[in-house]
């Protein structure tokens, strides 16, 4: 199983750690804050409250045992960089820190951090994504300028063979899997995973509810959509 330790338990902290809990993982839970400790008590492993800036105090929770430290003082970037630098000391492995800025990024690093996450850097990224793609559903960068693309089958496509819609040739897709679903049981529903194709055949043919699994350059993955395989 899993362990980690989230320090500090603001929204984005407690969302982490009861979102690693609920997936399976041993949580250990810290803040400075006694109510936010009771607020999350029920929901993970084991909850303390704890001054991070203390490395005795964090020292006393063996805290090197975890897989993970994630750093999530938001209110106090000096507090931020002592947890990160004291997580570090005691030996732990991985130290993630949360940074709201640039500077605050390169002073982790600096210090040690192992990794830096900007939350809402990352959310003001992943909403451009979802603007410039509609039709994404999961996006995952590769090289600059190319992503594999979780995305609904456009309307048009339905019926039409992949070697018919000739998306390798025109745009530069490749389609490495396509997700069946069975259409919604009532209306408003989601549609219902029935099974998944991997490395589809050219004769496969694309079905009113697939959600296709694309790799190509993101500037033709934007006009698939609009693409109507004519």
């Amino acid at each position: 199983m899993p362990r980690f330790a989230v320090i500090g338990l603001g929204r984005f902290g407690k969302s982490l750690a009861t979102h690693l809990a609920a997936g399976g993982a041993e949580v250990m839970a810290f803040d400075a804050d006694r109510r936010a400790v009771e607020n999350i008590k029920d929901e993970v492993t084991m909850a303390v409250t704890l001054d991070a800036t203390d490395e005795h105090a964090l020292e006393a929770q063996n805290l090197e045992k975890v897989d993970a430290a994630i750093v999530c003082i938001g209110e106090s970037f000096e507090a931020n960089q002592l947890a990160t630098l004291h997580l570090k000391n005691i030996g732990v492995k991985r130290v993630i820190a949360k940074a709201k800025t640039t500077t605050q990024r390169h002073i982790l690093q600096r210090i040690g951090a192992d990794e830096v996450i900007s939350p809402e850097e990352e959310m003001g990224a992943k909403l451009a994504s979802h603007l410039l793609h509609p039709l994404a559903l999961e996006i995952i960068p590769l090289a600059e300028g190319f992503s594999i693309m979780e995305i609904r089958a456009p309307a048009d496509f339905a019926g039409k063979a992949l070697q018919d819609l000739n998306l390798r040739q025109r745009r530069g897709i490749n389609v490495v899997a396509i997700k069946r679903h069975y259409p919604p049981e009532s209306e408003g529903a989601s549609p219902i995973l029935a099974s998944v194709d991997n490395l589809p055949s050219p004769t496969t043919l694309i079905e009113e509810h697939d959600i296709l699994i694309v790799i190509g350059h993101e500037d033709e993955l934007r006009k698939l959509g609009e693409y109507s395989g004519g």
